[in-house]
């Protein structure tokens, strides 16, 4: 299996999510049969909470053993448990609810009424990912980390110019003063993201062409975080057409960049 970059392109948002949610379905299906459990890093935003939408109302969903998926989230925003705008909350409501989980296998951010500082929070994530690791290392081995891409090319909470994207000691940082409200939130390392077996990025929209475009010509991680992602095993930019608007024709080739119909590989 190779670990280069795949752009994988369907026809609107819609069938996107769907098709998300059934690879999703599939790969978990293969991991938690192989190794007996699997490690999945959600993200917030439309597309994610859209994915999750679609794995709810797949009839394939009743055939994984969810106790068995441990959940992560790539980020979060510094807000109160329960707000509507906390990725954990959006998940929740997505999918996560209906699940039946008895809140172990759950690994949310803590939030900003848990009576701990941003940076207390940061190391408590921290220490959390260092309680499943295996081996004495500082994070669990993640099978799919979810992203999704802002028109400014920021992964997580990792924006363009800004020293977070930078790190590479720290599992996870506080970030303040974020460009995108609210201005306070917690975000896993690039390393973190980047151990990930499977790095799933989801786009929609004309407005994310842009960053697909300078992502797909290898544009300076520290001005494009997204061009920064790269799993161990693979790299897929799930995306709908309108997200291709700005991507060169150079970069159309179709060893990288496939409609949803051109492969059947397992990423």
């Amino acid at each position: 299996m190779s670990n280069g970059r795949r752009v994988i392109v369907h026809p609107d948002k819609s069938a996107l999510a769907a098709a998300v949610a059934a690879r999703f379905i599939t790969t978990l299906i293969d991991v938690i049969d192989e190794y007996g459990h699997a490690a999945v890093v959600l993200t917030g935003g439309t597309m994610g909470a859209a994915v999750l939408k679609s794995v709810r109302k797949s009839k394939a969903r009743q055939t994984i053993d969810w106790s068995r998926v441990h959940f992560w989230w790539g980020d979060e925003r510094w807000l109160p448990r329960g707000d509507a705008e906390r990725n954990e909350t959006q998940a929740r409501e997505a999918l996560l609810d209906v699940l039946g989980l008895d809140g172990s296998t759950v690994h949310a951010f803590p939030a900003s009424d848990d009576g701990l500082t941003l940076d207390e929070a940061a190391d408590a994530y921290a220490a959390e990912l260092a309680r499943f690791g295996l081996d004495g290392a500082a994070y669990p081995p993640f099978d799919v980390t979810f992203l999704g891409v802002g028109p400014d090319a920021h992964i997580a909470s990792l924006f363009p110019g800004r020293s977070g994207i930078r790190e590479a000691v720290r599992t996870v940082i506080p970030v303040r003063n974020s460009p995108k409200p609210p201005p306070e939130r917690l975000s896993l390392t690039l390393p973190v993201i980047n151990s990930s077996h499977r790095v799933w990025a989801v786009m929609s929209g004309a407005d994310k062409a842009s960053a697909l475009g300078l992502t797909l010509a290898d544009a300076s991680v520290a001005d494009v975080p997204a061009s920064g992602a790269q799993g161990r095993d693979a790299t897929v930019f799930f995306v709908d057409r309108d997200a291709t608007a700005e991507v060169p024709e150079s970069l159309m080739a179709t060893e990288l960049f496939w409609t949803a119909a051109d492969s059947t590989d397992e990423f």
